[in-house]
């Protein structure tokens, strides 16, 4: 269940009092903490009521007031939206949050309406396919588009001239020999054990992926693109749209780093390597 969890305003808070550095450096553990076991799926501090406005709403009319207003301890502070399996569990998480405030302070959790609490006035399921072919394109207007190069043996070649002519940052580097999911042999070229198999580098802003590819046949001609989307049941049904009129390279399915990842060639060949986003990195060996 997602549920919303609220920061409740202080006099403190709509005084624009900040939070001195140890709040901030327990309030960043502690969102670690819940990113780290995949509970946070968003999170934000609001500034004072002051810097917002209100708007009436009776009938047609429409009238705006300006902040601040007086009900401080109605007002919101932050918020997180975490994903737990019930009430409880997100309770005993708010209970571990360190004070928010530097004066006494409330939180706030309370459930989002799920679909099935619409279906008693929806029986037929219009309204809510209408809601649910919403949230897909929401999900498909957030997602990540990136860039796949496979540079058949030649990637840690690359990496070096980007990083020297590009001023490229090199991020992780993941070899062969390294990956936590055994890689068959016979997929691999003889020697390519200690080639990369997956690698991230950054030019100016866009960041890109890369790899030595199963061998060292053909040259660079083209590219995989990336499609990473933040919910499961939107990657299952972009996944298909692709393969109607194309061909499943690779089929959707758990990985070690993403808990659903598949690859597509849609009906003009580009091929399309669509996952949910991966799991956060561990650390480990260049």
């Amino acid at each position: 269940m997602r549920v919303m969890v609220m920061v409740k305003a202080s006099p403190k808070s709509e005084e624009g009092v900040m939070p001195d550095p140890e709040l901030m450096e327990a309030m960043g553990r502690f969102n670690a903490e819940l990113v780290q076991a995949g509970i946070m799926k968003s999170g934000d501090g609001l500034k004072p009521s002051k810097e917002g406005v209100r708007i009436h709403f009776s009938g047609k009319n429409r009238s705006v007031s300006d902040g601040p207003f007086a009900e401080t301890k109605e007002l919101i502070a932050g918020y997180w939206v975490w994903e737990v399996a019930s009430m409880e569990e997100a309770i005993a998480w708010a209970k571990k949050c360190p004070n928010p405030m530097p004066d006494d302070s409330d939180i706030e959790i309370r459930p989002f309406f799920e679909m099935a609490d619409f279906q008693t006035w929806d029986p037929e399921g219009d309204w809510l396919a209408k809601e649910e072919a919403l949230r897909h394109t929401v999900v498909r207007q957030n997602g990540q588009v990136q860039p796949y190069l496979f540079f058949s043996g030649r990637c840690e070649e690359a990496l070096a001239y980007y990083e020297k002519v590009l001023d490229a940052k090199i991020g992780m580097k993941l070899r062969y020999d390294q990956s936590p999911q055994p890689v068959p042999k016979e997929m691999l070229q003889p020697g390519f054990e200690t080639k990369i198999m997956h690698s991230e580098f950054k030019v100016g802003q866009q960041t890109l992926l890369a790899s030595d590819g199963c061998n060292d046949q053909g040259k660079l001609e083209g590219f995989n693109l990336v499609l990473t989307l933040e919910n499961e049941e939107t990657v299952r049904q972009t996944f298909d749209a692709l393969a109607s009129e194309g061909q499943v390279v690779m089929p959707l399915s758990p990985s070690f780093f993403t808990t659903l990842f598949g690859m597509v060639s849609d009906k003009f060949g580009v091929c399309w390597m669509v996952m949910m986003p991966p799991f956060p990195p561990q650390g480990g060996p260049a």
